[in-house]
């Protein structure tokens, strides 16, 4: 069950059209100079931006909130967005594969509004998989593979523990689910009746190629990538499979301290863990089994895990947040 979601900003020049968990949407508004004679004025740049009426893209806009146990919660985390905006542009620069960007800048048309938190992509057709490498044992794989040694259907040798490194990393993707829903992991046959042969392939090579490229370079920065969820769409201009949604955040990956690493244990992460704790404890006075939305996050809670973010963002890029 999920909580309600706060009424995403109206921003001139676009039509917000969906929001998520942590994300608005928007597509160009009708162009409105091409709605009205010259001769009343209709003259110079469209007033509505310089997407106004095209339909093959979209805005979107990072929001402040957090989620955890399927609620969105009441309590924001300041500058949220901003990082995670910028982790996934600065992860988007590092990764030679095609990618769902058009401007994500003021000066390109982002409004002024949301800039630093907000990017103009491809409408592309989404494939409705979630596609994941794990290159360390954790999570949900984990309780799979308490049960019967495998994640996703694949087997894995005996003995590993939460956080061991795979041998070598594996793709183990899941079904989209609706908001509020838990997605399903799947096997890759499950995969191929979904999306076909083809384009199943060409998914999990992608995601292993990014997962690969993106570990050595969070390795390098004394950072362990765990494992990440990417999403892919087909370029409806050319046919070719692009990479679209958030890629490498905090949110979407899981990061870990290699100096802290320790098979055996849960690891601690670069991402709403605070958050996922306090709601947990007995401080929080929350029955997660009830109907009752979590409650407000105290102070420090928030600003841990801001810190966290910035911590993770700083580390990755080498910039300063600011």
């Amino acid at each position: 069950m999920t909580s309600g979601i706060p009424a995403a900003p109206v921003l001139p020049g676009w039509t917000h059209v969906y929001s998520g968990k942590v994300r608005d949407l928007y597509v160009p508004s009708p162009s409105q100079s091409s709605q009205v004679p010259a001769a009343l004025g209709a003259v110079g740049p469209d007033v509505n931006g310089p997407f106004a009426g095209r339909d093959d893209v979209v805005l979107v806009v990072a929001s402040d909130r957090i989620s955890a146990f399927d609620h969105v919660l009441a309590t924001e985390i300041p500058d949220k967005g901003r990082i995670l905006t910028g982790l996934s542009l600065w992860w988007f620069e590092q990764l030679n594969v095609p990618n769902h960007l058009v401007a994500t800048t003021v000066e390109d048309g982002v409004p002024a509004a949301v800039a630093g938190r907000a990017m103009v992509c491809k409408k592309l057709e989404m494939f409705p998989i979630e596609c994941i490498s794990r290159g360390y044992l954790t999570g949900s794989g984990l309780l799979e593979y308490r049960a019967s040694q495998t994640v996703c259907s694949l087997p894995l040798p005996a003995g590993l523990k939460d956080g061991s490194r795979l041998e070598e990393a594996i793709f183990t993707p899941s079904a989209k689910a609706e908001v509020g829903e838990h997605d399903e992991n799947i096997s890759y046959g499950q995969m191929v009746d979904t999306v076909g042969a083809g384009a199943a392939a060409a998914l999990r090579t992608l995601t292993l190629e990014i997962y690969s490229r993106a570990e050595e370079i969070a390795r390098e920065r004394g950072i362990i990538l765990a494992d990440t969820k990417v999403e892919f769409g087909t370029d409806p201009a050319n046919g070719v499979i692009t990479l679209g949604d958030e890629v490498l955040t905090p949110d979407s990956s899981r990061f870990w301290d290699a100096a802290l690493w320790a098979p055996g244990q849960a690891q601690p992460s670069f991402d709403k863990q605070y958050v996922r704790d306090w709601l947990a404890s007995p401080a929080s006075g929350w029955d997660r089994a009830s109907d009752t939305p979590p409650p407000a996050l105290p102070a420090d809670v928030v600003e841990r895990t801001r810190a966290r973010y910035v911590e993770a963002y700083e580390r990755l890029t080498g910039a300063t947040f600011v």
